[in-house]
């Protein structure tokens, strides 16, 4: 993937100081969403869920630590959202601090991140998808079904197009590999990198999915983070 590719938009999230990021960085981990919606919905916690909340409270802290030495406000901070999140009941409409808290859960119960590139132009992965469809690609296999989809919970809306969240559940990462690679010689030399290294990557997840499952594990969702 060469950088290429966000939508415009008004953001919340306001610097006091310097200048808006003009690139974004796209990262994927995998894990079992539902011990994630678990922490999120329980009514009463066990001991090992608490220890997993004092841990995203730190990521939360850490967070919000770095937008204050940035100078970027969101409203809210991310540690107030992840409460607000906890006891399901957002203060705000629309804020990212709430997209950023839900990661930071994440982050804290799945793998160790891969880092896919930094990317000036976000939308470029819809032309892609055009790309891909044109091919016969089914919707729930092209970029902007698992980059942009959103989380599996409904949350306030970020303002603007980042953060941004997708998932793709990993029984279907085989799939997603297959259906690229028929295809990655017939699309526009544009597209032809970025779909080698998703088949790659999904061929790679596809296997490890296989393996935790014969071994009792649910390794469920892969998950995308654009910001």
């Amino acid at each position: 993937m060469d950088g290429q590719p966000g939508r415009p938009g008004t953001s919340r999230a306001r610097r006091r100081t310097g200048r808006r990021a003009v690139s974004y960085c796209l990262e994927m981990s995998t894990g079992d969403m539902r011990d994630v919606m678990r922490l999120l919905t329980a009514v009463e916690r066990t001991e090992k869920q608490e220890r997993a909340l004092g841990v995203v409270r730190e990521r939360c802290a850490r967070t919000d630590a770095r937008f204050g030495e940035q100078g970027i406000d969101l409203d809210v901070t991310v540690s107030r959202a992840l409460d607000e999140l906890v006891e399901g009941a957002p203060s705000v409409e629309v804020s990212p601090a709430y997209t950023y808290a839900f990661h930071e859960v994440v982050a804290a119960h799945f793998s160790d991140t891969t880092d896919l590139g930094s990317w000036r132009r976000p939308s470029w992965f819809f032309r892609m998808d055009d790309e891909l469809a044109r091919h016969g690609v089914p919707s729930e296999l092209r970029p902007v079904a698992f980059l942009f989809g959103g989380p599996p919970l409904r949350l306030p809306q970020t303002g603007d197009a980042f953060p941004s969240i997708g998932t793709l559940p990993a029984q279907r990462a085989a799939a997603l590999a297959d259906a690229y690679e028929s295809v990655v010689h017939h699309l526009d030399p544009e597209y032809q990198d970025a779909a080698r290294k998703f088949a790659e990557l999904m061929r790679f997840e596809a296997e490890e999915w296989e393996s935790a499952r014969k071994l009792g594990q649910t390794l469920d969702t892969i998950f995308f983070w654009f910001a």
